[in-house]
């Protein structure tokens, strides 16, 4: 994988196959929901007509929790929840951790929503749910987000992003199955590792 940035560690939200990930130069509102498991959701990529790009895969979807709703079970503490100028900080996960995609917002963006066949650019922080400990982080590059395409990372990760507004802060729990599976990404990934990310989307991607 080409990466950008010195010794980066992007390439952990990254699919197995070689993929590219380059790295680039309010108030808090409690919304959480669940997705589906598996596959299998509706979300689909907006068509350009005549642009003859492959259609973007099918995503974990999210359903509405009620408005103004806690976080759900499961999902950890997080420090500087609301300040976008600030890398958040992650507590380890407390009871047992969730089987499902969930997501809450930290913070509600006001921009444009993202969807499947999106290029995001994000910052963000990842950490194990079991102990909190962080894995990677664009943060410690400086405050420029990270740049790469939703169709091309782990499917928890792109699904809990489809759905969020510029400008919003998402944390986001992803269960094994829809991270690295029983394969884990060694050696900071064991094998079904439940992951944690707070997601900064900073912008969608020009030229889309």
């Amino acid at each position: 994988m080409s990466l950008h940035a010195p010794a980066s560690r992007f390439a952990v939200l990254l699919l197995s196959s070689g993929l590219l990930l380059s790295a680039c130069g309010s108030d808090s509102k409690d919304n959480s929901s669940t997705a589906s498991q598996d596959n299998t959701g509706s979300q689909s990529a907006s068509d350009t007509a005549g642009s003859g790009t492959a259609p973007a895969p099918t995503m974990p979807t999210a359903s509405a929790a009620p408005k103004g709703s806690k976080a759900l079970p499961g999902m950890p503490e997080v420090t500087n929840a609301a300040d976008l100028k600030k890398e958040p900080t992650i507590a380890k996960g407390t009871g047992k951790a969730p089987d499902k995609l969930v997501i809450r917002d930290l913070v509600v963006g006001t921009g444009q929503a993202a969807v499947a066949s999106d290029t995001v650019n994000v910052r963000y922080v990842g950490t194990l749910y079991v102990n909190g400990k962080k894995f990677d982080a664009s943060w410690k590059y400086g405050t420029d987000p990270a740049t790469f395409p939703l169709a091309r990372v782990v499917p928890g990760f792109a699904g809990g992003i489809v759905g969020m507004k510029v400008g919003g802060r998402r944390e986001i729990v992803i269960p094994g199955d829809l991270g690295y599976g029983t394969t884990g990404s060694p050696p900071d990934i064991g094998p079904n590792a439940v992951l944690v990310f707070v997601v900064d989307l900073v912008s969608l991607a020009a030229g889309q």
